[in-house]
């Protein structure tokens, strides 16, 4: 992306909006069979009913291309107008590449940049104000804003305290930038990293490196302490969501639809009992999908919108609690059409998205043709490589000892 900053500050509209759900759904009497539960202990304590599983084919850069196209699709663009891709997800393809770079080539676009954002289950809400940042400094036109996750594969299916919580899926939106009122307006942001082990995957960074050791005892696997993880949730969101809507200039009075992450329906309705408002002005839908961290929120968006619960003119707050206790919150003013998106779904399939995978898993990939023909193109400033790309190193001659 080659944008030049623009002095005034500008608007950012939600154009375009999409949600994709692997078709494989795991369902509370499927988890009776596997760990010692019941449908009617997942049900009464946490709303859920069932959740959705990727095929062994799928990624978080599939799911999030296929979301992030859907959006595209929704806000009449192509591809290649989007100039920045921020994708939050915990659960990348990989620690590097970034997973948006992948969705980037995987949708077709040549000229955005892309990046990841990790805030666990805030992850979509930071990433949504990142991407306000750079279109109200000018530096993006038409933002592409995706939460993606694939959870299933990092559970211990012998705990029954995780294992019934999580599925997979994604969501996206496009933000625009418009010189008309509207768009996101107020937006809170929290981190309170006292709680930084209460939802945690020990190991597989730097300070545990993976090991035999670390998979025997199981700590690449998510581990939460649930009661006070949802406490101090309750009490967070609540007062983020307050804040976000405080800095919009408006009261909860003020806002039509409010979207939380679905994590718990206890959480839920404690976060509604808190703000005074009736479960009717709270978008769920966890009880189909379960929690699916930074993709929890875009969904629930998606098919708000979709369902007619969100119209032009109203004010929606977005509000979000995750690992690390984070916390974010945006109020929207929504200027789109509802009902452009509901052909999104119809006109990309899963079949239409293709990530790229390496030549080879034991080194590094060869050159693609298109890269090496980029790079013998003439650029405008002649840099001499010959030191830069150096040979073979010379073999090392031990000396013979004596």
């Amino acid at each position: 992306m080659t944008t030049q900053a623009d002095s005034r500050t500008r608007a950012a509209h939600v154009t375009g909006w999409g949600r994709y759900a692997p078709r494989q759904v795991l369902t509370n009497a499927d988890l009776e069979r596997m760990v010692d539960t019941s449908d009617e202990w997942i049900r009464t304590r946490t709303g859920i009913r069932e959740r959705r599983v990727a095929a062994a084919d799928e990624t978080t850069a599939s799911m999030g291309a296929v979301a992030g196209l859907r959006a595209i699709h929704t806000a009449g663009l192509e591809p290649d107008d989007i100039d920045l891709i921020v994708l939050a997800t915990l659960t990348p393809d990989y620690w590097m590449p970034s997973t948006a770079a992948l969705v980037k080539e995987a949708i077709g676009n040549t000229r955005a940049s892309a990046f990841d954002v990790m805030a666990a289950c805030s992850g979509f809400v930071y990433a949504l104000a990142t991407a306000q940042a750079y279109i109200g400094s000018g530096l993006s036109k038409h933002a592409l804003v995706i939460g993606s996750e694939l959870l299933t594969r990092f559970l211990d299916y012998t705990d029954r305290s995780t294992c019934i919580l999580f599925g997979d899926g994604a969501g996206a939106i496009v933000l625009s930038a418009s010189d008309e009122p509207g768009g996101a307006l107020g937006i809170e942001l929290t981190t309170d990293p006292q709680g930084a082990y209460m939802i945690w995957i020990p190991a597989g960074g730097s300070k545990a490196p993976p090991s035999a050791s670390t998979i025997g005892r199981g700590e690449h696997f998510l581990r939460m302490e649930g009661r006070e993880t949802y406490r101090f949730a309750t009490k967070t969101m609540a007062t983020t969501a307050l804040e976000s809507i405080r800095r919009s200039g408006l009261t909860a009075d003020d806002v039509g639809l409010f979207i939380p992450h679905q994590a718990n329906i206890r959480i839920v309705e404690a976060v509604a009992k808190g703000l005074n408002l009736p479960m009717d002005r709270i978008y769920v839908n966890l009880d189909r999908y379960g929690n699916t961290s930074a993709a929890s929120v875009p969904i629930a968006l998606a098919e708000a919108v979709n369902e007619g619960r969100v119209q032009i003119g109203d004010n929606v707050t977005l509000v979000a609690f995750g690992a690390g206790f984070t916390s974010g919150a945006v109020t929207i003013r929504w200027t789109a059409d509802p009902t452009r998106g509901r052909t999104a779904d119809d006109a990309v399939q899963p079949e239409d998205v293709h990530v790229r995978l390496p030549v080879d898993w034991d080194s590094v990939d060869p050159i693609p043709e298109a890269l090496a023909e980029l790079m013998a193109q003439p650029g405008s400033v002649d840099v001499p490589l010959d030191d830069v790309v150096p040979g073979e190193p010379e073999p090392v001659r031990q000396p013979i000892g004596r």
